[in-house]
């Protein structure tokens, strides 16, 4: 997808179809992984507990190294992974020419992959993948239709009768798709077009919206001098979380106490994230994603907009990445509105994040 970087528009094998691809075939790709390792090492490789502690970590990011990983940036460059027993750890990048995390993690190239549940539910439903998700960074998905104020702002659902809509073609599909049936809204009463990842078409008019990310596509058209309408689909039917932490069971089985001490690294990571987003924007720009073309503003803005998904009521109360019972019905009934049935102790195990919150409620930091 087009990213508020100033890169050229990204092909249709982005990040954004691996948050969406609800059909993807993980079990076949798990092969052919494709390494990018940043930070703490040169070697991106699974490993067992080596010696003291825990010894090196993989975590496949879910897109290249810019702000959405902020936490895990400050999880490392403070050395949280270390005072956690890692000796190192590897953030692998997503994107393009990148490999799904579920494939990373049932090929055991990572211990742990970001994704997300309508990529998580239908590897376990569909290819019997020992897949669990363990966490979620995002307590709400960017997922939204971005329209613009200056030329036809679609706000509501209705607003979508007689519109032309913007939709990528693959997995993106299927969770418009979702949102149409979440919503009772006939697909006949609007066009959808077949675009790639850059809002401009919103901008040109060739579209009245676009899907998108709210972090990502408006910030980029505010930035053009436009004045972004969006229509967020958590807020609208589909209230599935994003980030998630995938694991295999065999992980949770036989490694818990190493999942554990990584979740408390990571909430470390995340808490400062939150609290500090211009640092977070810079962690991006100048070290980790140095290499991306990235905007110190514009990743600033992002940071700041993000910390609106990560942080909430529930989170202030219980800790980050947890999940309350009721967040985990909504996520199974979007879920089944995109043709994914499955149940909450298939999909689900946050077991580990409350032994994590019981053993140190002060990384509740509220």
């Amino acid at each position: 997808m087009t990213r508020p970087d100033r890169r050229p528009p990204r092909p249709a094998a982005s990040r954004r179809a691996f948050l969406r691809g609800a059909g993807l075939g993980v079990l076949g790709a798990a092969g052919s992984a494709s390494l990018v390792a940043c930070g703490s090492g040169d070697d991106a490789t699974a490993s067992g507990d080596a010696g003291e502690g825990y010894g090196r970590i993989a975590v496949q990011l879910s897109w290249i190294k810019n702000i959405e990983f902020a936490g895990e940036y400050f999880a490392d460059s403070r050395g949280y992974y270390a005072d956690a027993g890692f000796s190192a750890v590897d953030l692998l990048a997503g994107g393009a020419a990148g490999t799904a995390a579920e494939a990373m993690v049932l090929s055991r190239r990572a211990e742990v992959g970001l994704s997300s549940p309508t990529l998580t539910a239908p590897a376990i439903v569909n290819e019997d993948a020992p897949l669990k998700i363990i966490g979620t960074t995002f307590q709400k998905n960017p997922f939204c239709l971005v329209s613009v104020e200056q030329r036809t702002p679609v706000r509501t659902v209705e607003d979508l009768a007689g519109k032309r809509i913007g939709v990528q073609t693959g997995g993106n599909e299927t969770i418009f798709e979702g949102f149409c049936t979440a919503n009772g809204i006939d697909p006949s009463s609007f066009t959808v077009v077949p675009v790639q990842y850059d809002p401009s078409v919103v901008e040109t008019g060739e579209v009245d919206a676009f899907m998108a990310y709210l972090t990502n596509e408006p910030i980029l058209l505010a930035g053009r001098g436009l004045t972004p309408v969006t229509l967020g689909f958590a807020d609208t039917g589909l209230p599935f979380v994003a980030e998630t932490f995938t694991v295999l069971q065999s992980t949770i089985d036989e490694r818990r106490d190493m999942l554990k001490a990584f979740l408390r690294a990571e909430v470390r990571g995340w808490n400062d994230a939150v609290a500090d987003p211009a640092e977070s924007a810079r962690l991006a720009v100048e070290e980790y994603g140095a290499d991306q073309g990235l905007d110190l503003q514009e990743q600033t803005r992002e940071a700041e907009a993000q910390n609106t998904l990560v942080v909430s009521d529930d989170t202030r109360a219980n800790g980050l990445f947890t999940m309350t019972d009721a967040l985990v019905e909504e996520n199974l009934g979007a879920l089944s509105a995109m043709g994914v049935e499955i149940t909450a102790g298939q999909l689900f195990d946050l077991s580990l994040l409350d032994e994590v919150y019981e053993e140190d409620p002060d990384l509740i930091t509220g």
